[in-house]
């Protein structure tokens, strides 16, 4: 796929060990941007979000949002050779970004250390449930759990009953800051040289974006009701 030059990504490679939302939605916007993003896929089955429906030409409606613009592989990571094949697409690449479950790319020999031992400039991007220390570091997550832990779904819905939101508010977060994060970072290293190892988790994203609520707790002293489709300023001039 060749790529219009005048994109701001365009000569950027990304690598991506990524499957369902966080990690796809953040390459999905590189590869908009003009970035080669290659997805590494497990042969066979592939990402799982293949497999959710068949209602876009028997392509499923989630990847097919998720994975426009990209180039798609499949390797076998339990064999050396796979490993190799990663590895060398990694030493030519800007960023390598995964959202695998918890120690799977330290397992592989894919983890942030490894891979920027072989190059500094290397910009790495991990995202996961929890964060990478701390009790939770190693609990998988999905996006409903974490929109509930978050303290979304407290606030989602009607005064009755509490409820997710309709997307996968908490992935796309992630994604969305990963993205931003990536976009610094490449900008960083072409002024100083330097790549980045980065971190997002969706927990952190999710309640990020509670700002509002949580400072009307600590302040106002009040949690901001479920109030379905209205607004919390209904009742005051804009």
């Amino acid at each position: 796929m060749t790529l219009p030059p005048e994109l701001p990504l365009a000569g950027v490679t990304v690598v991506a060990l990524e499957q369902a939302v966080a990690g796809p939605i953040a390459t999905r916007h590189l590869a908009d941007l003009g970035a080669r993003v290659v997805k590494i896929e497990r042969p066979g089955e592939g990402d799982f979000a293949r497999r959710y429906d068949d209602a876009v030409h028997g392509l499923a409606t989630h990847f097919v949002w998720l994975n426009r613009g990209k180039e798609s592989l499949a390797v076998d990571l339990k064999s050396g050779r796979g490993r190799d094949v990663v590895r060398q697409l990694v030493a030519r690449a800007e960023v390598f970004l995964h959202n695998t479950a918890p120690g799977v790319v330290d397992r592989l020999g894919l983890d942030a250390e490894t891979l920027r031992a072989a190059d500094p400039r290397l910009i790495v991007v991990n995202i996961s449930g929890y964060g990478t220390s701390g009790p939770r570091k190693d609990r998988k997550a999905y996006d409903m759990l974490v929109q509930t832990e978050s303290g979304m779904a407290a606030v989602t819905g009607t005064p009755e009953t509490a409820t997710k939101t309709g997307v996968p508010s908490a992935d796309i977060a992630a994604g969305l800051y990963a993205t931003t994060s990536v976009l610094a970072a490449l900008l960083r290293r072409e002024r100083t040289g330097e790549g980045a190892v980065i971190d997002v988790s969706m927990f952190d994203s999710a309640v990020e974006r509670m700002g509002h609520p949580m400072y009307m707790q600590l302040y106002g002293g009040r949690q901001i009701p479920r109030m379905g489709l209205s607004h919390a300023r209904r009742d005051h001039p804009l």
